[in-house]
């Protein structure tokens, strides 16, 4: 489902990463304690993104953030993220 919709949005493992995509290495670029993200697998960044937005996935800050961004917007950041080696 994921790579159908991700087909959708854009090319995965575009140079360019979708909106939104770039704020994600502030936290997540492996040098804090956040997960680093690039390279997992887009299914898991997406199921984060849409429990996060559901309130279902205890956070601190990521519920809030991943309000911002509907389903399908998180799954081409998810791709993008996923494509990054």
């Amino acid at each position: 489902m994921v790579v159908a919709l991700a087909a959708m949005v854009g090319t995965v493992g575009a140079a360019s990463p979708p909106p939104g995509a770039s704020g994600c290495s502030g936290c997540h670029d492996g040098t804090a304690p956040p997960p680093v993200l690039t390279g997992r697998e887009a299914e898991d960044i997406v199921a984060a993104l849409d429990a996060f937005r559901a309130g279902t996935r205890p956070s601190t800050v990521m519920d809030r953030i991943a309000k911002g961004f509907s389903h399908d917007e998180g799954v081409a950041i998810a791709t993008w993220l996923a494509a990054q080696k």
